[in-house]
């Protein structure tokens, strides 16, 4: 069982960027009538998402948070000892963009730089590795971004994603703090159901070809080509009420905690419907469940950072708060975490 514990150490501050553009899920298109649009957005509770233009890529929105925040925290970019980059929307198959940032960002050529492909759990897998580094007194501070720009890899006219994914970056400062209490992660995995989300072509299993490029029509209506992603809604839904309930428990139970010591739930913000049934399963009150995937949509890893950013900043900046987040979705992957964030510094919200 892969739990990890973790004391005195913190999130000192928290940023994100989205693009300026707004898609409208209501708006009429060629390939939604006004019936599906309005089921979809009952449904999943997405009204609206950004959508970055050809010339922005994951790493750009990612780059704008971070520089915000640590300008305005006003970092020394030497005292940046590691940065990791969680995407799978990279830049490129290869370098990786992680290092293409540190230069970017004038961080030391010291600074350790590395990616991470993983998608709606990256966040808290990626805290829980940042936590790990701060255990070394030789590391100072941790640099955590995640950037999406999935609305490049799935088809509009799918009738099962198209009016789901948004686009959109954070970054996220770890570093040593005394004052910070115990944090506990628990990170989970089943290959044997990676199928349920995935890209089929275009990588080295089944390389690009004019045949995986070319858009087919299926029996739902939808069209989209090999290179772009597909999702098993019932298979995700299923997999999402039995799983993800069961971890938070272990966390909870990890911790010593109950469901009314926790201040803020933070879930990956991917369906309202699916969150909102875990939520009354589980007897959390919906009230401590903040939501903003109504105005950006599934933004993969990115979603509980712009989720706190969007929506907490008020709450966060006065007093601390017992949060427990989680992440679930394509691998199948899911994490969840139980921190205390200690009035971290939240920037405003970057539209590029």
């Amino acid at each position: 069982m892969a739990i990890f514990k973790y004391s005195e150490i913190g999130i000192s501050g928290i940023s994100a960027a989205v693009p300026k553009e707004k898609y409208n899920n209501l708006a009429p298109n060629d390939f939604f009538t006004e019936k599906e649009a309005k089921s979809v957005v009952k449904m999943t509770g997405i009204k609206e998402r950004r959508v970055a233009p050809s010339n922005i890529c994951a790493s750009d929105l990612c780059y704008a948070a971070a520089e915000q925040l640590l300008r305005e925290m006003a970092v020394e970019r030497a005292t940046i000892d590691v940065l990791i980059f969680i995407s799978q929307t990279p830049d490129y198959r290869m370098p990786a963009t992680s290092i293409i940032l540190q230069n970017r960002l004038g961080l030391s050529k010291s600074c350790a730089a590395f990616d991470i492909n993983l998608g709606c759990s990256g966040y808290v897998y990626g805290l829980c590795f940042a936590y790990s580094f701060c255990k070394h007194k030789t590391i100072n501070k941790i640099l955590l971004l995640n950037g999406e720009t999935r609305t490049k890899v799935y088809s509009f006219k799918d009738k099962s994603t198209g009016l789901l994914f948004g686009d959109a970056g954070a970054a996220t400062l770890i570093e040593r703090n005394k004052e910070a209490g115990e944090s506990i992660f628990s990170l989970n995995a089943d290959g044997s159901r990676y199928h349920f989300i995935m890209i089929p072509a275009g990588g080295y299993r089944y390389p690009s070809s004019p045949e995986t490029v070319k858009e087919k029509i299926f029996e739902d209506g939808s069209i989209r080509t090999d290179e772009q992603g597909i999702m098993d809604g019932s298979g995700v839904f299923d997999f999402t009420i039995q799983d993800v309930p069961q971890d938070i428990i272990r966390v909870l139970n990890e911790s010593g905690r109950s469901i009314a010591d926790i201040d803020i739930f933070l879930f990956h913000q991917a369906n309202k419907f699916i969150t909102d049934h875990i939520a009354k399963k589980m007897d959390i009150p919906l009230e401590k469940v903040p939501y903003s995937l109504d105005k950006f949509g599934n933004t993969s890893s990115v979603s509980i950072p712009l989720n706190i950013v969007s929506e907490l900043s008020n709450q966060l900046s006065n007093e601390v708060k017992t949060v427990l987040m989680t992440g679930f979705g394509v691998g199948l992957s899911w994490a969840t975490g139980l921190l205390d964030l200690n009035r971290p510094y939240i920037s405003k919200l970057i539209e590029l």
